[in-house]
């Protein structure tokens, strides 16, 4: 198979995939959604002698840095536009939404938000895009130890906000432990190297 066919081969097995982890990063922005996936695989199609076997969690890891250009262009267009004072703030077109616009599990989500960028990656590509060890280190471009201890800590951090949060924080009264909150989602934890 020529390097062309195992591209074409990834696009069609792989591009929603693809998109449904740019739009889950970008909160479902379409605009910029297609823009990020259309640069993932563009820089695929570039490096398509590159592509591994198993090429999902080598896209994905292409998608994490288009996702990092993506959004350093986004606060150079913000930082312009408070310069140029054209925001939607100073047209009044800001929105504020109120307490009863909170999604379910908001108190995760704002546990989560509390870690660091790369934390937040690491438990959103084992719990969202369901990878295992070895492929989150594939992702991540480390070995399959790094990135299990990278996992483990990232883990302990979100127990460690969700205990800060306190009960006060909790919707109700029978929030689930921390630790189901991230290792719901079956992990294919395999080959710890």
């Amino acid at each position: 198979m020529s390097n062309d066919e195992i591209f074409a081969a990834a696009y069609r097995e792989h591009y929603w995939a693809v998109s449904r982890y740019v739009a889950r990063r970008l909160d479902g922005r379409t605009g910029e959604v297609e823009e990020v996936v259309a640069e993932v695989f563009t820089v695929a199609w570039r490096r398509r002698a590159e592509l591994p076997p198993t090429a999902l969690p080598w896209l994905y890891g292409v998608a994490r840095n288009c996702l990092a250009n993506a959004v350093r262009g986004q606060g150079r267009r913000r930082r312009l536009l408070a310069r140029l004072g054209n925001d939607d703030v100073a047209h009044g077109r800001h929105i504020a939404s109120g307490p009863e616009a909170e999604p379910p599990g908001g108190w995760v989500h704002e546990a989560l938000g509390r870690l660091s960028a790369k934390d937040q990656e690491v438990l959103r590509l084992t719990a969202w895009e369901e990878l295992g060890v070895d492929e989150l280190a594939v992702a991540l471009g480390c070995g399959s130890r790094a990135a299990s201890m990278r996992l483990h800590r990232a883990r302990a951090r979100l127990r460690t906000e969700i205990d800060r949060m306190g009960p006060a924080s909790a919707p109700a009264p029978h929030r689930p432990h921390p630790a189901t909150a991230v290792d719901a989602t079956p992990a294919k934890e395999h080959g710890h190297g």
